[in-house]
């Protein structure tokens, strides 16, 4: 839902109905407080992080289908 449409939403509802959902958004700011927007995404290198890729040397994930499907059976099958 855009901001638009929920806007939208909102000035459908009935002026007490609005009024309740300003009391409640009140409430939520004191609660948690008021968090502003990061402006920027974080700066991190995809490329040269140690994260991405680093399973790509597991032959057992080369069909990663294939390995859920035997962790499922193995792990789903009746141990009796």
């Amino acid at each position: 839902m855009t901001q638009q449409e929920l806007f939208n939403e909102f000035l459908s509802l009935p002026a007490e109905a609005q009024r309740q959902v300003i009391d409640f958004i009140a409430f939520l700011r004191q609660r948690y407080g008021v968090v502003e927007p990061s402006s920027q995404w974080p700066d991190i290198d995809l490329i040269n992080d140690s994260f991405i890729g680093m399973w790509s040397d597991r032959q057992d994930l080369a069909d990663s289908t294939a390995w859920v499907r035997g962790v499922r059976e193995n792990e789903w099958s009746s141990h009796d």
